[in-house]
């Protein structure tokens, strides 16, 4: 889960992640918002990968990312719990 978590630390990685959720991009559309270099984008993409939290298709010398939803909720679930928000305490009408 730390991945997921230093993933999605940084506001550049965050941004990317919005724009999937529009829609599955490729590695050059999603670039297109950003001024960043190649390098730089391509490690976001890597940190991204790792986390899981997107999920790349490569076609020929394209690659299409596409958001895993899945992980993006464990995470968001186990951050919740963590702090004890949600859950039991929602489900019982009791603040916490």
């Amino acid at each position: 889960m730390s991945e997921v978590y230093r993933a999605l630390a940084d506001p550049t990685r965050r941004r990317i992640l919005q724009l999937l959720r529009e829609r599955e991009m490729t590695a050059g559309e999603i670039a297109a918002h950003f001024d960043l270099a190649k390098p730089t984008l391509s490690g976001h993409f890597a940190v991204l990968r790792e986390a899981r939290l997107v999920a790349p298709e490569k076609s020929g010398t394209t690659i299409t990312y596409r958001l895993n939803v899945s992980v993006l909720e464990e995470a968001l679930i186990a951050l919740m719990d963590g702090f004890k928000l949600g859950g039991a305490h929602a489900s019982k009408g009791k603040t916490p």
